[in-house]
């Protein structure tokens, strides 16, 4: 046990204190279970629950403190999605992976046979509870470098990339209402033009358009084809973001707007013919 507690400080980068905090950080509720049914009395082996609400916290407040540090350009919503992608059960499930965690899980016999071992919500879960266990034997100082160099590193890179592009990690439809909002144009509607298919292979056509001042739908911007409504909403979304963006340079929003029009008529003939 203290040999492979000694490999997997290195891979995390701190040596621990209170290594107990380590192997509590480790030990999964079935293990406890486990033991205490053996001893046929509560057993004195803790899980790791706790510590994983505590890292969660503390994980949350670490990329956003180094998010708010290394991009002072950015405002609370693109804050908030790339800390959403950095913080996610899938990303943090590959951390895991990345530090060896899976094979210092401590699991019950029953668990080790049924594979939870290698299961991403297990992975990412215990992730956070070491997170917990470093902030406790050593602040928020371990912490932040582990999450430098295995959270973020080339993760927040990409994420910032799919920002700048106005994919807002895949969510067009926050993309082009900031986007709008920022340009102080108003908000996107979406409207349903067309639907078919039959119930298990359907299709919608759907227009997004540009709020006027009295409330109705004005200029047209995009339209977007999925095989369901939310679909084809973040299809229409990431059109308009692309036109958009072929237009930046124009000097104003107006002359943007001018080129709304050419939106409309951009969608091809064969995806209206799709989504018919």
């Amino acid at each position: 046990m203290e040999a492979d507690l000694k490999e997997l400080e290195i891979a995390l980068g701190h040596e621990f204190l209170s290594p107990e905090l380590l192997v509590c950080a480790l030990t999964h509720r079935s293990l406890a279970h486990e033991l205490a049914q053996a001893d046929g009395k509560q057993s004195t082996v803790s899980d790791n629950e706790r510590l994983e609400f505590l890292g969660d916290a503390v994980l949350g407040l670490v990329v956003a403190e180094l998010l708010f540090v290394l991009h002072p350009e950015w405002r609370e919503g693109e804050m908030t999605r790339v800390r959403s992608g950095l913080v996610s059960r899938q990303h943090m499930a590959q951390v895991a992976a990345a530090v060896g965690l899976g094979k210092h899980l401590r699991l019950s016999r029953g668990e080790e046979r049924s594979g939870l071992r290698r299961r991403s919500t297990v992975l990412s879960n215990t992730m956070e509870a070491v997170m917990g266990a470093l902030f406790l034997d050593g602040g928020l100082e371990p912490v932040r470098a582990f999450v430098r160099s295995k959270v973020m590193g080339e993760a927040a890179d990409r994420l910032a990339v799919e920002l700048r592009s106005g994919a807002a990690l895949g969510n067009y439809k926050s993309a082009l209402q900031e986007r709008l909002q920022a340009m102080h144009a108003g908000a996107p509607v979406y409207r349903v033009k067309s639907e078919s298919g039959p119930d298990h292979h359907k299709r919608f056509l759907v227009e997004v358009r540009l709020k006027s001042e009295s409330g109705m739908p004005g200029k047209p911007l995009a339209r977007g084809i999925g095989r369901t409504k939310k679909l084809a909403e973040q299809d229409a979304a990431h059109r308009a973001l692309d036109r958009l963006a072929d237009l930046e340079q124009a000097s104003n929003f107006d002359q943007v707007i001018a080129g709304a029009d050419e939106f409309r008529s951009s969608t091809s003939v064969e995806e209206e013919k799709a989504a018919q």
